[in-house]
């Protein structure tokens, strides 16, 4: 008598999801399957999204992965890329010639773009007060103090703006978001580009710092008559009124997926750097569409091109990197729209995949599936 035993294994996973970190753990794999963990960080511009892929991922494509990743901001991405103790970083900024001094042979993959919002907490005012970037500029700066201030009031003729004093929320760390936010200002403030300028961080005027775009939302929202910076999606989760920006062309546009698409058509069709080259000047900022959001950017995964300069790296987990990088330049784009970051255009899908496929480990080039 022949006796059959039937063997069944359940893969079960847990998803845990704290303080900006998200990691899935199998508790039970199968006995040929090993897990192999991978350690990203940086910003929290495209958290929303790389959380939604990333749980994709690794319960629905490469369940044997296990992927770590904690939104500190792009500084503290890039600061963990150059001490190597991160597998890949996120950040919105571009690698300036410094960083690629401290990190050289980075390699720049867009993996989405999105929309910076100006939000604001007025009492009995809806989304779309209208703001032109000068205006932003100077709120920001403390040229502009209360919200009927005559250069506000005059081209929101539809509203009674109260006589209160304006309270600006800023980023407290090295964060992508406020390279972007203040990118756009220095275009539409001399003033600001010569006295404050563009970057991670910056020496604000005044104000109240807050750490992550989460943290400036719920400090907009907690407090009265103010005004901050942050991503689209975190806008929308938050239930947050945002402003519309004047745009090049004169239009008065509101933060969308449609208007952040109108950038992302006129601005990232052709001339864009290779992935090993610098993206410095790249920039998704004061499109030409006249249905454009003028505050619109990519934003970068980062990774080595040779990726045994990383302490303890295998092949393994070499190949499961290129392998996650593939599916968020591919697959992972569908969940872009739902979460309103806009998918990227082929042209940069296609730049894309010329560099994931140049990663190599210890000079052998990796499987993208």
């Amino acid at each position: 008598m022949k006796t059959i035993y039937t063997i069944t294994i359940a893969i079960v996973a847990i998803a845990i999801v704290v303080g900006g970190t998200i990691a899935y753990m199998f508790l039970s794999q199968s006995p040929n399957s090993q897990t192999v963990k991978l350690n990203g960080a940086g910003a929290t511009f495209p958290y929303p999204l790389l959380n939604a892929m990333i749980t994709q991922y690794t319960t629905k494509v490469k369940t044997n992965v296990q992927i770590n990743y904690q939104s500190i901001g792009s500084g503290g991405g890039i600061s963990a890329l150059k001490s190597k103790t991160v597998d890949f970083a996120a950040s919105d900024a571009p690698l300036t010639a410094s960083d690629t001094a401290s990190a050289p042979n980075t390699l720049h993959i867009p993996e989405t773009i999105g929309a910076v919002t100006i939000a604001y907490n007025l009492p009995g005012i809806a989304s779309g007060l209208h703001l032109t970037g000068k205006i932003i500029a100077d709120i920001f700066q403390g040229t502009i103090t209360t919200w009927n201030d005559t250069a506000i009031q005059s081209i929101n003729t539809n509203a009674t703006l109260p006589g209160k004093t304006i309270t600006t929320i800023h980023r407290s760390d090295g964060s992508g978001t406020t390279f972007i936010f203040t990118g756009y200002l220095s275009l539409s403030s001399l003033q600001w580009n010569s006295t404050v300028g563009q970057g991670k961080s910056v020496a604000w005027p005044g104000g109240i710092g807050s750490n992550g775009n989460t943290g400036v939302a719920s400090t907009v929202n907690g407090t009265q008559y103010a005004i901050g910076y942050v991503e689209l999606a975190y806008a929308l989760q938050n239930g947050m009124t945002v402003a519309a920006i004047q745009n090049p062309t004169g239009n008065w546009i509101q933060p969308s997926l449609t208007s952040t698409q109108a950038a992302v058509q006129s601005g990232a069709a052709s001339g864009l750097p290779a992935g090993d080259a610098s993206w410095v000047s790249v920039s998704l900022l004061n499109t030409s569409d006249a249905n454009a959001y003028p505050i619109v950017s990519f934003s970068y995964l980062l990774a080595y091109k040779e990726l045994n300069v990383i302490p303890e790296m295998t092949q393994e987990r070499a190949t499961a990197l290129v392998q996650f990088l593939w599916y968020v330049t591919h697959n992972g784009q569908q969940l872009a729209p739902s979460l309103a970051y806009a998918q990227l255009p082929s042209n940069v899908v296609q730049i894309d995949e010329v560099t994931i496929q140049s990663i190599t480990f210890n000079g052998q080039h990796l499987p993208t599936s």
